[in-house]
């Protein structure tokens, strides 16, 4: 985080002795309280006023979207249609991903302007639960679920992963929950059983859910994913 003195140096252009007089005369506020130490660690959602003139005052911004097919999980693409495109706020290109689903998958995606809460949820460390339903070209087998549990060793990354639950819903239809995100993971875990997974679904991060949300809807949630809304 920047000093309070660096922030105001920066985005006023007042020189070192006039601003050394500013915060001593009480003259700048961090959130509304007078800031007399220019050592002051500040973060991108203080509201910051010299003179009453504001130098920050952003807003933290949680949404959760469902993604429509054919859609990419990206801020900007020169071919495609992104997940910012369908959003209609001002601020929408001050956000980005937090956790991709691929082109033809469909589902819950977060997205925010908060880049410590993003490396949270992604951290290895938050063990988030992912909820998905898949749907496979073959019925699946009985044999799948203790090997989700167990992992599976994925040669590439050198790792093996973690343990994954897996419900059958029906002969061709199942949950899948993940508290981690490899490249294509569900994909190449039905893969060890020569079946093709023909639809992903996510329906929920955590504590957060679709319900009703329409596809190509955003709407804001709580900052918290690891409590119900």
């Amino acid at each position: 985080m920047p000093r309070l003195d660096k922030h105001l140096s920066k985005a006023t252009g007042i020189g070192k002795a006039e601003l050394r007089r500013a915060l001593a005369q009480g003259r700048v506020t961090v959130d509304g309280v007078q800031a007399r130490d220019g050592a002051q660690l500040i973060n991108k959602f203080h509201k910051v006023q010299v003179d009453e003139e504001t130098t920050q005052d952003n807003t933290p911004r949680y949404l959760m979207l469902h993604k429509p097919p054919g859609v990419v999980c990206a801020t900007r693409d020169p071919q495609h249609k992104t997940v910012i495109d369908l959003l209609d706020q001002p601020w929408k290109r001050q956000l980005h991903i937090v956790g991709r689903l691929d082109y033809n998958s469909t589902g819950l995606v977060l997205l925010s302007n908060d880049g410590h809460w993003s490396r949270q949820l992604s951290s290895p460390k938050a063990s988030l639960v992912k909820r998905y339903l898949v749907t496979t070209e073959k019925p699946i087998g009985t044999e799948c679920i203790a090997a989700f549990k167990a992992g599976f060793f994925f040669a590439y990354e050198g790792l093996t992963t973690r343990p994954a639950g897996l419900k059958i819903l029906g002969e061709c239809t199942a949950e899948v929950e993940l508290t981690e995100g490899r490249y294509h993971q569900i994909k190449r875990m039905f893969g060890r059983f020569d079946n093709k997974v023909l639809c992903i679904h996510r329906f929920a991060v955590g504590h957060y859910e679709l319900g009703t949300l329409e596809p190509g809807e955003a709407v804001e949630v709580p900052k918290d994913p690891l409590k119900p809304p």
